[in-house]
């Protein structure tokens, strides 16, 4: 059987991996063009590039798949099924309806919940404490089609969306391969989605989305740290400069805040500095101040100096 993929980032090299290693035919690899990385601005391949590179298989970078160009390449590839995977484009009808088994997707939640490009970061901003991986079947809608497969996956307290993201990659690759015999056979019989999410649209994250709103309750900001791990990572001011939190934890005094009030340092001991929320105290564990490594919040406050009161809101 023929297979085309389509993917660009981390997430879809797990995918990708198992069907080469499950023996399919993959007739083209179908991913992002290299972006501009780094200080250099040199375009880098992206991770999905690099798999198909590595193990020989052939690449299609279009700037627009729906490019009629575009569109015909990917015929000419003959595929009897397409895979999708984090691809990062819209694809259009004649695309959808070109192989004989149509186009499946691997989405990182339990649809109909978090459609959207950021389901991973949503459901640990919402505080679940579980989701998982749909296989989809794909129509024109956005993470609308019929669902083929599921397996779910739990989040826990120390959950990040680093770390999340790894254990949806390889669960999602995992039921990919167990649920396309069951495509080819017939044996699967998809389920139609509702109409309406049964969450807000999972939209895209982005570098500003980072900062730390301190007028959130603690908790929020808590499970927003862990959201934002390893990006773009949460972060706020302090003494003018940025300062990434990686971890914290929330102290079990619950002081409200005011909105003069939220983000100011209110104390500081042996075990780190203390910041005032809209509801609660939170206590960085892991933090980054510019231009320097991770340390421990410990470690910190030996090289800086932070005074009670001080806002972590505002660059000066």
């Amino acid at each position: 059987m023929n297979v085309v993929f389509m993917g660009t980032p981390d997430f879809a090299v797990a995918s990708l991996g198992i069907l080469a290693d499950r023996g399919y035919a993959i007739t083209g690899v179908v991913t992002q063009p290299d972006r501009p990385k780094g200080r250099s601005g040199e375009p880098v391949p992206g991770a999905v590039k690099a798999e198909a590179l590595r193990r020989n298989l052939p690449v299609f970078q279009p700037a627009r798949v729906r490019n009629p160009e575009a569109v015909e390449r990917i015929r000419r590839m003959n595929p009897d099924l397409i895979v999708v995977a984090a691809f990062g484009q819209i694809i259009p009808k004649e695309i959808l309806e070109m192989p004989k088994y149509g186009c499946v997707n691997v989405h990182a939640s339990l649809l109909p919940a978090y459609r959207g490009a950021a389901p991973i970061q949503h459901a640990i901003l919402d505080g679940l404490t579980e989701t998982g991986v749909t296989i989809m079947l794909m129509n024109e809608g956005l993470d609308t089609g019929d669902i083929l497969s599921q397996r779910k996956v739990p989040i826990t307290e120390e959950t990040t969306g680093g770390s999340l993201f790894g254990t949806l990659s390889r669960v999602g690759a995992e039921l990919l391969a167990d649920t396309i015999p069951g495509i080819v056979d017939g044996s699967i019989e998809p389920v139609p989605q509702p109409a309406e999410s049964t969450t807000p649209y999972a939209g895209m994250i982005s570098k500003a989305m980072g900062r730390i709103d301190w007028t959130r309750e603690a908790a929020e900001i808590e499970r927003f740290v862990r959201a934002m791990d390893p990006w773009p990572s949460a972060w706020t001011y302090l003494d003018g400069r940025i300062l990434k939190i990686w971890k914290a934890h929330v102290e079990k005094r619950e002081l409200s805040g005011t909105p003069d009030t939220c983000g100011r340092i209110v104390r500081q001991d042996a075990g780190g500095f203390y910041i005032q929320t809209g509801k609660g105290i939170l206590v960085p564990e892991i933090v980054q101040a510019e231009g320097r490594k991770k340390m421990t919040a410990q470690e910190f406050l030996r090289g800086s100096v932070i005074r009670n009161n001080d806002l972590t809101r505002d660059r000066a």
